[in-house]
């Protein structure tokens, strides 16, 4: 761990992660603002701001806010029993209080965190779905922050690591959005969500360079006591931020097409002069 006073390399992970990232959840108006202000700055010319949304049932948040985090429940079939000659089907609540960070630029999610609740299964799992291309036998791992240590981290202040807690999760599936790692929510875990201010998420990429990924509790709490989200409106928000993440990048490409035709503009002969 590295003690308090010096740099620590956390910060030096966390900025080659990138810090263009969008957090999805429920019930945030300004999704156009959101977009736009999260703008890289690596871009060469800054995108025409969008128009304001009217309604927005689902919208990106700052990390930190208190609506990063959101609950999502739907009922799964578990199976069909008979009942009085009759055949029914039987189903179950499934739970979902997740955390979603999205590129800016293209729209994929960059890292998403969450705690999986189901009736009738007497533990709870907290998963982190993060990017394909990351190495599986190093395995996952994070670092869980007390607030004021988050609150370091985020201004990138001196952080003494040996006050941070050790998370490991097991890889358990990978597909075409990216690798899952899981770890039981134990009762110190879940306490840990609700408490603490968040945790750096570390895996290795396939170039062998360590990849950290912030995920911010504020607003767990909240989403996982609160009653569910509405899954349609959720769902027409994350579509409506996908359509103006393509807009935008369409109007930046075409930014970047004009830009490089100007130079051979201006490099062009210019019409010889009419002789007296």
């Amino acid at each position: 761990m590295q003690r308090n006073g010096s740099r620590p390399p956390i910060m030096q992970q966390i900025r080659r992660a990138g810090s263009l990232a969008l957090v999805l959840s429920a019930g945030i108006a300004g999704m156009a603002q959101s977009v736009t202000a999260q703008h890289a700055p690596s871009q060469q010319a800054p995108a025409k701001p969008a128009k304001k949304a009217t309604s927005a049932p689902a919208a990106p948040a700052q990390a930190g806010s208190k609506n990063s985090w959101v609950k999502l429940c739907e009922k799964v079939p578990l199976g069909t029993m008979y009942r009085d000659g009759k055949e029914e089907t039987r189903y179950s609540n499934y739970c979902l209080t997740q955390h979603e960070r999205i590129d800016g630029n293209t729209g994929r999610a960059l890292v998403t965190a969450a705690v999986r609740q189901m009736d009738g299964e007497s533990k709870q799992y907290l998963m982190v779905m993060v990017p394909l291309g990351m190495l599986l036998k190093p395995g996952m791992r994070a670092a869980l922050y007390p607030k004021d240590l988050w609150e370091k981290l985020q201004k990138k202040e001196a952080v003494d690591e040996s006050k941070l807690k050790a998370l490991n999760l097991e890889y358990t599936l990978c597909h075409g959005g990216g690798c899952t790692g899981q770890a039981e929510t134990t009762p110190e875990l879940l306490n840990d969500l609700k408490t603490f201010g968040g945790m750096v998420v570390f895996t290795i990429n396939s170039q062998g360079e360590a990849a950290a990924f912030p995920v911010a509790f504020a607003g767990f709490e909240q989403a996982y006591n609160g009653s569910p989200a509405d899954a349609q409106k959720y769902a027409a928000g994350r579509q409506a931020l996908m359509q103006m993440i393509a807009q935008r990048k369409q109007e930046l490409a075409e930014q970047q097409k004009k830009q490089a035709q100007q130079p051979a503009a201006s490099t062009a002969p210019s019409p010889a002069a009419p002789k007296k």
